[in-house]
């Protein structure tokens, strides 16, 4: 009974470490049995053999602490593990884990009912009927006096040499040399191993063949490009031999269709040219006649019409000086010193005073290369000049250097020629510092000094007081001080255009000695603002490109005479003109707004108006009744290049200048229909309405039926609109006076 009782002990001792032991042991058998043949599982429970037959997988189950064993039935040498659902309930180390009827899943793994296998170790899982339950194993307590942990085992075990354990713990597993001895009895934790094992081989042959399907998918995939590379390069060889040949036909093709163009083409040009011949002598025969009837109509309009007074030829530069003087060069007759007589003697002297002259001249010196002399007049254009000449003329009376390279003038230029009245060194290479602050001292009856084009940055000083005319445009001026036209209250003209001023350099008070100073022209600099200090004897004021952007209220306060303002390619609109800036002025006839940034006309404008151009702005609006104050009333109105609208213009746009307008432009814009108001103008002799959009037009639209005075009306311009001639009622142009005055061709086509 002693004797049984420790083979029970022993044998329950092996029970619980063999896994273990097996587990540590199966590196080593590893090898061995890939070297017996390589198994795969061919389903539950069997091994896959090296000849692909499937057999039963011969697992001998040993019972647990918590697994019984019950002994195998008709089914062979396979081995049924049954659980005793009361002993695993007796177990409070379970967890219970819910799954499938009649299957488990477990970490991703389908189980089938009954399946044991151990996750980790010293943990042993069962699937009972769609649930999972696992056991961890408990370790009995060890009495040998040196127990150890074998490698993968959870509870230490006494370790005996010569026992079969030992055997295994040294990696050696026992072979029994007995074909009938029993198979070695394998745990579940061996069992899932050996599945999970065969499992992974089969994934590891699966990924294998996989990857060689896909090299040899490869392969064909490679040589089916190669092949349709191939494919590919003789198509397009065959094409481009086709297109050679193609185009080799077409060039002879193009070639053949050529020589008949040429052919053609000059049998067309001869027709071309007789139909050219006889087109000519039509329009010159036509052009004859139409030339004929326009000098006669031109003879009417310039009788009637006055014209743009901004675009007429620029006034006379002797009507805008003094009457007292004289126009410049003097005639010679007024340059030398005669004894009194009759004008038979000096018609009889002409000659030889003339002959004495010249013969003067060359005892004082000969001129340089490239001057000319010419009674008391010395030309020297464009004469490649480098220093000023030194010329001793007393008579001399006019010096003209222009287009030279005088850079400097010293100060006794002028000591041979004091009496000079008109001298031009435009277009020279003068600076400020190269001009001796004395040398136009000596000169007291110079009247005219034009500097224009040089590179002169200030004002030269020390001027003479007689001068009436002074231009320095186009040169560097950076400023005018208070002292720059100091003593120069005789200067009528003065043209500063094309510098560097602003109102930022420009001393209000420099204009002050200008007393008669009636013309000036600042455009071309960069103002914002007109100017300060305006001088009172003003009258004409041209501030043209520039960038002013508003008009003060106080600007033109001085300036009463004013008669015209030329404020053109600036940047005003109507807001930033103040309404009192000239609304009073009873002198200010002409304003020039052309070109600026303008949505409508400016209210207020003086009461003395009768020029406005207003050319290339946005106007889209004439307000109503904007032009009522005016008296005598508004003569010439310059709307072209804007944006009018068919309601733009109102019914009142007009009113106060009914019996005053003479000339109105309202080409270039958008107009759909003749404006109303025009019919009551009874003094009106131009108007355009040509490029627009206007489609018809009424009989009474243009001319009044009622109005039986005599006609005024001599030019009508209504060339390209949308108005078919054909449709025009002749009534319509009854109140012209001449029936070639309107301009009905060409149109536009819808």
């Amino acid at each position: 009974m002693r004797w049984c009782l420790v083979w029970a002990a022993l044998w329950l001792l092996v029970v619980l470490i063999l896994p273990d032991i097996q587990a540590g042991g199966r590196h080593r058998n590893h090898e061995r049995e890939r070297r017996r043949g390589k198994r795969r599982r061919d389903g539950q429970g069997f091994i896959r053999t090296r000849e692909g037959r499937s057999k039963p997988l011969k697992i001998r189950l040993v019972p647990g602490p918590n697994i019984p064993e019950k002994p195998a039935g008709n089914q062979g040498d396979t081995e049924i593990l049954t659980f005793y659902r009361n002993g695993l309930d007796q177990q409070s180390s379970y967890n219970v884990i819910p799954g499938k009827q009649a299957q488990c899943v477990y970490r991703g793994l389908t189980m089938f009912d009954l399946a044991v296998w151990s996750p980790s170790p010293c943990v042993t899982c069962l699937c009972s009927e769609g649930r999972v339950v696992c056991d961890e194993m408990s370790c009995p307590r060890m009495h040998c006096p040196s127990p150890a942990t074998p490698a993968g085992q959870c509870c230490p075990v006494c370790m005996d040499p010569d026992s079969e354990l030992s055997l295994e713990l040294s990696g050696e597993s026992p072979v029994p040399s007995d074909p009938s001895e029993p198979i070695v009895p394998l745990t579940q934790k061996e069992i899932q191993s050996i599945l999970w094992r065969e499992e992974e081989e089969h994934r590891q042959e699966e990924e294998r063949l996989r990857k060689k399907d896909e090299a040899r998918k490869k392969r064909r995939r490679e040589r089916k490009e190669q092949e349709e590379r191939q494919r590919k390069m003789i198509e397009a060889r065959r094409r481009e031999e086709e297109e050679a040949l193609r185009l080799q036909l077409k060039k002879e093709e193009e070639e053949w269709r050529r020589q008949i163009e040429e052919a053609e083409e000059r049998r067309r040009q001869a027709e071309e040219s007789m139909r050219e011949e006889e087109k000519k002598i039509e329009e010159e025969r036509r052009r004859q006649e139409e030339e004929e009837q326009r000098k006669e109509a031109k003879v009417e309009v310039e009788v009637w019409l006055r014209g743009d007074v901004f675009q007429m030829p620029p006034k006379k530069e002797e009507e805008l000086l003094p009457s007292s003087s004289s126009p410049i060069p003097t005639p010679p007759a007024a340059t030398h010193e005669l004894k009194e007589g009759e004008p038979g003697e000096v018609e009889e002297h002409e000659t030889e005073d003339v002959e004495e002259e010249e013969e003067e001249v060359e005892s004082r010196g000969s001129l340089p290369a490239g001057c000319d002399i010419s009674d008391v007049t010395v030309t020297c254009e464009n004469a490649k000049l480098i220093h000023f000449p030194p010329l001793s003329v007393p008579e001399l009376k006019s010096l003209s250097l222009e287009g030279n390279n005088i850079s400097s003038i010293p100060a006794g230029a002028f000591n041979g020629i004091p009496n000079l009245e008109w001298i031009n060194l435009k277009k020279n290479k003068l600076t400020s510092a190269g001009i001796d602050p004395k040398a136009f001292t000596a000169l007291k009856m110079l009247r005219r000094l034009y500097l224009d084009e040089n590179l002169l940055d200030a004002v030269p000083s020390d001027l003479p007081s007689t001068l009436q005319e002074l231009k320095i445009n186009e040169n560097k001026l950076r400023g005018i001080d208070e002292n720059s036209f100091q003593d120069l209250s005789s200067l009528v003209i003065l043209e500063l255009e094309g510098n560097l001023l602003s109102e930022g350099n420009v001393d209000p008070r420099a204009f002050a000695p200008l007393i008669q100073l009636s013309y000036l022209r600042l455009g071309r600099n960069h103002f914002r603002t007109v100017p300060q200090g305006l001088p009172k004897s003003l009258l004409e004021l041209y501030l043209e490109n520039n960038l002013i952007e508003e008009i003060s209220e106080t600007v033109f306060n001085r300036t009463t005479n004013l008669n015209l303002v030329s404020l053109r390619h600036n940047k005003l609109d109507e807001t930033k003109i103040a309404p009192m800036a000239w609304f009073n002025h009873r002198n200010l006839e002409s304003i020039d707004l052309s070109h600026n940034e303008l949505y409508l006309v400016p209210s207020y404008l003086p009461k003395s108006l009768v020029h406005l151009v207003l050319v290339g702005n946005n106007i889209e609006r004439i307000p109503g009744y904007i032009f009522a104050h005016m008296d005598p009333g508004l003569e010439y109105l310059y709307l072209s290049f804007n944006k009018l609208d068919g309601e733009g213009i109102e019914p009142e746009s007009f009113f106060g200048a009914y019996h005053s307008m003479t000339e109105m432009c309202l080409d270039h814009n958008q107009l759909v229909h003749v404006p109303l108001g025009i019919s009551e103008m009874t003094s009106l002799h131009l108007l355009r309405l040509d490029n627009n959009r206007i489609r018809s037009i009424p009989e009474e639209s243009i001319c009044d039926p009622d109005h039986h005075e005599e006609t005024t009306l001599v030019a009508l311009r209504m060339e390209n609109n949308y108005i078919d001639p054909k449709k025009v009622s002749p009534s319509a142009f009854s109140c012209l006076r001449s029936a070639s005055g309107v301009v009905l061709k060409p149109q536009k086509t819808i």
